[in-house]
């Protein structure tokens, strides 16, 4: 039996989720498809320090910091995944893995990031319960 993509909203979802998932797993793209547009509008020469937000557990960063950018910070609404993350990439100091709803995202301070990249929290939280408050508050914090 599937699962409603309105469960894409929620926190258990993921957990369930990445406990059962044994790879690494990108929504739409992967980064070597978006990186002449990611170079293009994030220069590495600037040193920018970049969010992923709802980073799940995709290569994607990584690729990133392999491409040169130094600083790359991915949060995630799920505790499994974060941890999991962390526990991979501990030997990569340019990345972070930080459980966080990006719906509050107070624990950064306004214009903490040159960019962030979503490729799929969006979708996920229009998907899911009370997406017409979620959605802007997804995207106030993405703003700030």
């Amino acid at each position: 039996m599937g699962t409603s993509t309105q469960a894409y909203g929620e926190p258990w979802y993921w957990d369930n989720r990445y406990s059962s998932e044994s790879g690494p797993f990108d929504w739409y793209q992967k980064y070597p498809s978006l990186a002449p547009l990611i170079n293009l509008y994030i220069p590495r020469h600037v040193h920018p320090r970049i969010l992923v937000v709802g980073c799940g557990n995709s290569a994607f960063s990584e690729e990133m910091v392999s491409d040169g950018y130094e600083d790359v910070v991915n949060i995630d609404i799920s505790t499994v995944v974060i941890e999991a993350m962390k526990k991979k990439y501990s030997n990569h100091p340019q990345l972070k893995y930080i459980g966080m709803d990006v719906r509050d995202m107070s624990e950064f301070q306004s214009g903490s990031f040159n960019a962030v990249i979503d490729k799929g929290t969006l979708d996920s939280i229009l998907c899911g319960n009370d997406s017409r408050k979620n959605a802007p508050r997804m995207l106030k914090e993405v703003w700030r």
